[in-house]
């Protein structure tokens, strides 16, 4: 993983993304045990969302360093990587708001477990549910905190219906 930060780091230095942030079930292993995952999915936001080929110049980036795409993902180190540029206002502020990890002596942004519980709970996949307790259930996050994440974001239903059903509550 110290190969995927310090590229993106390289990415964010060289102006082909204006900046990222590990998400996904990586970056759930910062906050709770470890995971099963076969990659690692980055939020990333870039100079020109407004072009049609978004991901091109990353492609590209990684291309020209020696790191070949393989399907959706580039393959950087044992790491097959999948870049997504942020598609919302929630993903956008995820990374806006990202934590700085240290990785190996390299920065590493991580979107926070607040964050990541809540584009978990926007996405609703069966996986996505599993994500949000167990951040919950490690205590890196306040069912509070994603309750008012998820207002700002007009999520408050998606919560509703996660408390619910999962944790047996009302708000």
């Amino acid at each position: 993983m110290k190969d995927v930060a310090a590229l993106l780091n390289a990415m964010r230095d060289a102006g082909v993304i204006r900046d990222y942030a590990l998400f996904g079930a990586a970056a759930q292993m910062r906050y709770t045990e470890a995971v099963a995952t076969l990659d690692a999915d980055v939020l990333v936001a870039v100079p020109s969302p407004d072009r049609i080929d978004v991901p091109g110049p990353i492609y590209d980036y990684c291309r020209e360093r020696g790191y070949a795409p393989e399907g959706e993902a580039v393959r950087i180190g044992a790491w097959p990587v999948q870049f997504v540029p942020v598609f919302s206002d929630l993903t956008r502020a995820a990374v806006d708001m990202a934590e700085t990890a240290d990785f190996d002596g390299v920065p590493f942004r991580v979107v926070s477990a607040d964050y990541l519980a809540v584009i978990a709970l926007s996405v609703g996949r069966a996986k996505d549910m599993t994500r949000v307790l167990a951040l919950l259930e490690s205590h890196t996050v306040a069912a509070e905190s994603i309750r008012d994440l998820a207002r700002r974001h007009g999520l408050l239903e998606a919560w509703k219906r996660f408390r619910s059903r999962f944790l047996d509550e009302r708000d």
